[in-house]
């Protein structure tokens, strides 16, 4: 298939190595320099807009950083959408607003371009390995159409109702996550006040009822270094999950309590927004 994809960077360029090794024409977007540089030194083709990028594209990815950024790149006169032909296929991986991808589906089916979704759990390496996790919103069919592409980087694919779907699974999983962590710091916490050593209880504990996913990332570097392994992503992930459960009148109930103790505030993320790393989210 002819791919175009927006954002060819941490996530974005693992993909794109996947899918040109499955033997599909993938051409990446290259605004700068130092972009330009980097595609020709992976041989891939690239192209210097938006729309040379997907012109003509049977499926378009965008694996960009923010809301806003998957608004500028997919809408107005200038934007993927404008651009694609009909008949293709719009997948958008983005954590974003999950009013977003409804914004997208409305504005891609007039001009007969589809939109799925795809909220992804994992990291490169997940990439490399064809075990990213996807929670697909839209057509059913669609996504059923595209399971062999998505394969190539992606295992589970799974389809969790319409557009916008994808977004809200992603938040809550890592709502989840994140108060998950900030429970398995604060075990070791508990551990040290009762006199047994960090290394020891999260040895142990991983063996144990209280394993977790979350308990590993903290025992990978220790209590201590979890929120600069995680803080800054995890930050603008929250701050959409808090956004979204006041627009929505949602009750984050004990997640949120757990969300807004010192112990996720100091040692999951890092410390308030100017205490962090300074890194953008």
């Amino acid at each position: 298939m002819r791919i175009g994809l927006t954002g060819a960077g941490r996530m974005g360029r693992p993909m794109a190595e996947r899918l040109a090794d499955a033997g599909h024409e993938v051409t990446v977007l290259a605004r700068h320099p130092r972009a330009r540089a980097a595609a020709e030194a992976a041989g891939r083709t690239w192209a210097g807009t938006v729309a040379a990028t997907v012109r003509d594209a049977d499926v378009v990815f965008v694996v960009v950083l923010t809301d806003d950024q998957v608004r500028s790149v997919c809408l107005g006169p200038d934007g993927a959408l404008a651009a694609m032909r009909p008949g293709a296929v719009l997948v958008q991986h983005t954590t974003s607003d999950p009013a977003t991808a409804q914004l997208l589906a409305d504005t891609a089916a007039p001009r007969g371009v589809a939109v799925l979704d795809a909220a992804l759990s994992g990291g490169p390496h997940d990439i490399a390995a064809g075990r990213l996790t996807l929670w697909v919103g839209g057509d059913e069919g669609v996504l059923d159409e595209l399971r062999p592409l998505l394969g190539t980087y992606a295992s589970p694919v799974l389809h969790v109702g319409p557009a916008g779907h994808g977004q809200r699974v992603k938040l809550v999983n890592n709502a989840l996550f994140v108060a998950q962590v900030g429970l398995a710091v604060d075990a070791v916490r508990l551990a040290a006040a009762l006199g047994v050593e960090e290394g020891t209880v999260l040895t142990a504990v991983q063996h144990g009822s209280g394993a977790s996913r979350a308990l590993g990332i903290v025992a990978g570097g220790g209590a201590d270094a979890v929120a600069g392994r995680i803080g800054d992503l995890m930050r603008k992930d929250l701050a959409a999950v808090r956004e979204l459960a006041r627009r929505t009148g949602a009750d984050l109930g004990v997640i949120g309590t757990v969300l807004s103790s010192e112990t996720v505030e100091e040692k999951v993320l890092g410390g308030p927004p100017e205490q962090a790393s300074g890194r953008p989210d």
